[in-house]
């Protein structure tokens, strides 16, 4: 269907649905989708369906009227309870009577759910992997992939709303926590103002730095005068890799861990107020560019274009400046290979001094 051919006119939008399933990085990069419909519909409510695990991502951003969420874990108590469930959750969202849907997922209940709402206008992705008459049914408009390749992670969700021929789109990634989060930072950090984030953890340990460089990095600031703050997930192996780079500096003196103890939105705050964040590709780095903290990304091998920290504020420091990387698909998940250690102790070093001069 032609862009022209929208049943809908703009100024009618008074309730709309986005719908994303994916990890936590990618919800935080939908955002801009959130903030260009609220700018177009100021009086809009706009709701949210996504995966529980990620609801903190998007649980105070003021332009989210409620979020709707699949459990995942509905599934482990049986086939009738997940059907269930979910059959509760589409009478719910069907009651809501939207004039749009937004649908950036892939999988098929995002579809189903999009048909479901019988919103006038359903927008969704022409993905290579979906084309059929079942997938065009569900949808009213698809909008093409086949540019997403050069385009950021930001760039091809705001695509989809090319048929809705908004006069502006806001690209801003937007990180919000509560007050109470803040309160529960400093009372961990009772009497440190000054400080900064490391985060050399990801759920994806090729993506990582080595716990020697890291320490190295951590040791030099250190001996600077700086103090530095340490945060990881709460998985068993993040820990051990913190706890190795605590074991390689000379003294813990002006080190503090926060490994695993803080909540998504704890570490936003954290963050926040950081006078700079050091960390690898993950979670806490795209946190770090949308709260605008002085950053610097190390990265590699994921895909630079799709993935860098958008909007940052600060370097990003690319391993595939250093060494060959593979291919971004091509590249085992499970491999013990640590691309990152291509980038020298001296370039993140030298990195970090500038942006705290």
């Amino acid at each position: 269907m032609k862009h022209q051919d929208l049943p809908l006119p703009p100024h009618q939008a008074a309730r709309i649905l986005v719908i994303k399933f994916r990890h936590h990085g990618d919800m935080l990069l939908t955002t801009p989708v959130i903030h260009s419909l609220k700018a177009a519909w100021p009086n809009a409510e706009i709701d949210v369906l996504l995966y529980e695990e990620t609801r903190a991502m998007l649980a105070y951003h003021p332009d989210i009227n409620k979020i709707y969420a699949i459990d995942r874990a509905w599934k482990k108590q049986g086939i009738r309870f997940q059907l269930r469930q979910e059959c509760h959750l589409i009478k719910k969202i069907r009651k809501q009577r939207y004039d749009i849907v937004v649908n950036l997922a892939d999988q098929w209940i995002s579809a189903v759910i999009t048909r479901l709402t019988k919103a006038p206008v359903r927008l969704g992705f022409d993905f290579p992997k979906r084309r059929g008459v079942l997938w065009q049914y569900c949808h009213t408009h698809l909008v093409p992939t086949n540019t997403h390749h050069n385009l950021h992670t930001v760039e091809q969700n705001l695509s989809l709303l090319e048929p809705l021929q908004l006069p502006n789109i806001d690209s801003t990634v937007g990180m919000y926590y509560a007050d109470s989060d803040r309160q529960s930072v400093l009372q961990r950090l009772t009497g440190v103002t000054k400080y900064i984030v490391v985060q050399p953890t990801s759920r994806w340990f090729f993506k990582c730095w080595s716990e020697s460089n890291m320490a190295a990095v951590i040791q030099a600031l250190q001996d600077e005068g700086h103090t530095i703050v340490l945060t990881s997930g709460p998985d068993r192996k993040e820990l051990a890799m913190v706890d190795t780079i605590l074991g390689n500096l000379s003294s813990r003196g002006n080190v503090f861990s926060l490994a695993g103890q803080l909540t998504l939105n704890q570490l936003a705050a954290l963050i926040d107020s950081a006078e700079l964040f050091i960390g690898v590709d993950s979670v806490p780095m795209h946190m770090a560019a949308s709260l605008q903290t002085p950053c610097i990304a190390l990265f590699g091998p994921s895909k630079l274009t799709s993935w860098r920290p958008w909007q940052v504020n600060g370097e990003v420091i690319w391993a595939g400046d250093y060494v060959l990387l593979p291919e971004p698909d091509a590249v085992d998940t499970k491999t013990e290979e640590r691309y990152l250690d291509a980038i020298p102790v001296e370039t993140v070093l030298s990195s970090a001094r500038r942006l705290l001069a």
